[in-house]
């Protein structure tokens, strides 16, 4: 990969039903299960079909030129994003939940201790791209 790739995460994926929590220290996370305020962040709704919103997301993430898709499930999906200039980069999961008509998400750098705020903007970017819920 890049010079400032970092190491794939080890412990990622779905566990109980929900993401694995992010690290509360460092302030280069997000996610719709963290308790914390500056980690928290709403997930994607998907509106009456949950399903079809689930494979528009996965349209979106598939078409982007920044995202590489490492492992798509019928419920599941996990990318990385690397940046263009230093090769930075960030493991992006989502996780659909049908019954609560939600899309939970869960983006996180690999290296650094701040990300001045990319992966909220990666994640509100998303869901004004999946403005119209199907």
């Amino acid at each position: 990969m890049g010079l400032f790739s970092g190491k794939a995460p080890t412990k990622i994926g779905v566990n109980k039903g929900r993401l694995l929590s992010v690290d509360m220290k460092p302030s280069n996370a997000v996610s719709s299960f963290a308790e914390s305020k500056y980690h928290k962040i709403a997930p994607l709704a998907t509106g009456a079909k949950p399903q079809g919103s689930f494979q528009q997301l996965k349209s979106l993430v598939e078409k982007d030129p920044m995202a590489k898709i490492i492992k798509a499930e019928s419920t599941y999906l996990y990318a990385e994003y690397k940046t263009k200039l230093l090769g930075f980069v960030d493991d992006v999961e989502f996780l659909l939940d049908p019954k609560g008509k939600v899309i939970h998400v869960r983006s996180a750098s690999r290296l650094g201790r701040k990300d001045f705020g990319v992966n909220r903007q990666r994640i509100e970017s998303i869901r004004a791209r999946l403005t119209k819920p199907v």
